[in-house]
C-alpha cells in the first residue's frame, strides 16, 4: 500500500497521531502557544541539542517543461533561462565552500532534455569531494535513474508535494509530468528505495488551507517514518513568494500561524528536522531558531548562476519549446531568473553570528561519507 491510499481515505480515517496534530493546530489563546513553544523548545534541545544545520541552494538550471501557475520557472513565464555547464557549478560551489558551507542543495527545473540523471551524476561526482553532504531537488524520478546518483555521491533528496489537495494540484498544474500528483507522492519511497538516506517532504502555504495541508502532511511524516525508518526524514513548510507571473496566493498564513505549525510539528514528530529557508524575514527566521527550526539555508540565490554569476553565455528564452536569442528589457539584469524572491538577504556570516548570539552553534557539517566507508 503506498500514502496514495491512507491520503484519499484521510477525511474520515485519521490514525490517533494525526488526531493529535489536528488539535494542535487548532485555534489556540496566547497562553496555550506560550505552552506549544516552550514544549517544543525542550523537545528540540533534547534530540538536536544546541545546533543548527546550515545549507545552500545551488540552482543548476531554470529550465522547465511544466506550467505551474505559482512558480517563476513556469514554461509559459518568459524568463531568461539558463542551464549551467558542470564547470559553471563547480565555479558556483567554490564560492559556497569558501564561506563555509559543506552541505548543499542541487535545484533544477524538471526538463530531461537539460536535466537528465547522467547530468545530476556528473555534478554531484564533481563536487563531493568538497561537499560532505550533498542534496538534490529535482523533477521526480524511477528508483533506477535516482541510483546512479546516490552512486555519484548524493545522499539527500527533497521534493515538495506542493499542495496535497488533488483538486488544488490539477487547476495549478496545467501541463507537463508534474500533473501526474501520485507520481509525486510516492517520490520520496522511491528515493529511499534508490538509497538515499535523507528524505524531504513539504507543502507550499497559499495554494490551500494551511490546516488542510499540516493535516495531510502530518499523515505523510507518520506514514515515512514508518516505512523508510532508516532514513532521516525533514519537512518543509515554504509560504509562497512573489515570482515571474505574478501568481497571488489563494489562501494566507500568519506569522503567529507559521509558529504554532513549527511547535505542532516539533511536539508530534519530536526527531523531525525542520527546515526554514530565506523566504522568511529575519526576524521571524530568527525567533523559530529558537523554538523548533534544525535546519536553515542561508545566503540564498535562487537564480542558476547566482551567486558567481556563472551561465551568462548561454542565457536565453524559450517560446513555445524553442530556444531564442534574448531580448534584454531595459535595466534588465543578464542574469538568469530566479525562482522566486528570498526576504533574509543576510549572508552566511552574519546568520551564523546571530545564531551564536541566541545560543545556538552553526553546524557546516555533520556528515561524512567515510561513515559508510568499509
Amino acid at each position: 500500500m503506498s500514502f496514495v491510499e491512507t491520503l484519499d481515505n484521510l477525511a474520515w480515517r485519521k490514525s490517533e497521531l494525526v488526531q493529535r496534530f489536528e488539535h494542535l493546530i487548532a485555534s489556540k489563546s496566547d497562553q496555550e502557544l506560550e505552552a506549544m513553544a516552550q514544549a517544543s523548545r525542550s523537545l528540540t534541545l533534547q534530540n538536536f541539542g544546541r545546533t543548527m544545520r546550515l545549507f545552500a541552494p545551488l540552482y543548476l538550471s531554470n529550465e522547465c517543461i511544466n506550467n505551474c501557475r505559482y512558480c517563476g520557472f513556469s514554461r509559459d513565464n518568459s524568463i531568461l533561462r539558463v542551464t549551467l555547464d558542470v564547470d559553471e557549478v563547480i565555479a558556483e560551489a567554490q564560492h559556497l565552500a569558501r564561506q563555509g558551507f559543506r552541505q548543499i542543495l542541487l535545484v533544477a527545473g524538471e526538463h530531461p532534455k537539460f536535466v537528465s540523471c547522467d547530468y545530476l551524476a556528473e555534478c554531484v561526482r564533481a563536487l563531493a569531494a568538497d561537499f560532505s553532504s550533498i542534496s538534490i531537488e529535482v523533477g521526480p524520478m524511477e528508483t533506477e535513474d535516482y541510483a546512479p546518483i546516490v552512486e555519484a555521491g548524493a545522499e539527500g533528496l527533497v521534493v515538495y508535494q506542493e499542495t496535497y489537495n488533488r483538486g488544488v494540484y490539477a487547476e495549478m498544474h496545467t501541463a507537463g509530468p508534474k500533473r501526474d500528483f501520485n507520481f509525486r507522492l510516492d517520490c520520496a519511497e522511491r528515493g529511499y528505495v534508490a538509497g538515499f538516506r535523507r528524505l524531504g517532504i513539504g507543502a507550499l502555504i497559499g495554494l490551500s488551507r494551511w490546516q488542510d495541508e499540516a493535516v495531510a502532511l502530518a499523515a505523510h511524516l507518520e506514514y515515512l517514518f514508518k516505512r523508510c525508518w532508516q532514513a532521516q526524514i525533514t519537512v518543509s513548510v515554504p509560504r509562497l513568494r512573489p515570482a515571474s507571473g505574478g501568481f497571488r496566493p489563494l489562501f494566507s498564513m500568519t506569522d503567529r500561524e507559521l509558529a504554532q505549525l513549527v511547535c505542532a510539528l516539533r511536539i508530534t514528530f519530536p526527531q523531525l528536522g525542520i527546515v526554514l529557508s530565506t523566504r522568511e524575514r529575519a526576524a521571524l527566521r530568527d525567533t523559530l531558531a529558537v523554538i523548533g527550526v534544525t535546519m536553515m539555508s542561508a545566503g540564498s540565490h535562487t537564480e542558476p548562476g547566482g551567486y558567481t554569476r556563472q551561465g551568462r553565455k548561454h542565457l536565453h528564452r524559450t517560446v513555445r519549446g524553442r530556444i531564442v536569442a534574448p531580448e534584454y528589457q531595459e535595466g534588465e539584469d543578464q542574469l538568469a531568473t530566479g525562482q522566486f524572491e528570498i526576504s533574509d538577504e543576510r549572508s552566511p556570516a552574519e546568520i551564523a553570528a546571530v545564531l551564536r548570539r541566541r545560543g545556538l552553534e552553526p553546524v557546516w557539517k555533520d556528515w561524512d561519507q567515510a561513515l559508510c566507508g568499509a
